[in-house]
């Protein structure tokens, strides 16, 4: 049984037990959370489809807990023009192991 969900503007394909790591939430590590914009949930050869969502359908998951990403580098370079522009980023995450799916 899997479902995918949908939280912070990416779609994420999850089944019990998987661990992934979300765009940041803003809750305590620890906490139980309940994903509630589910879009499809495949059990065998049984599938249900949200318009967009399941009304019923709910992913519940714990909050393993928060991080950042790797660093990405930027640099903005025009040549002969005596410009050179670096900069970083780090994406920070919430890590969540999933532990029930339910299609309503």
């Amino acid at each position: 049984m899997y479902a995918v969900i949908l939280t912070g503007g990416k779609q994420y394909r999850v089944a019990e037990g998987d661990t992934i790591k979300v765009e940041k939430l803003s809750v305590e590590d620890g906490a139980d959370i309940e994903l509630d914009k589910v879009l499809m949930v495949a059990d065998g050869d049984q599938i249900k489809l949200g318009k967009p969502y399941l009304e019923a359908g709910k992913v519940m998951a714990k909050v393993n807990g928060h991080g950042r990403g790797p660093k990405v580098k930027i640099v903005k370079f025009r040549r002969r023009k005596h410009h050179l522009k670096r900069a970083g980023h780090r994406q920070s995450y919430t890590e969540l192991t999933v532990t029930s799916i339910s299609a309503g």
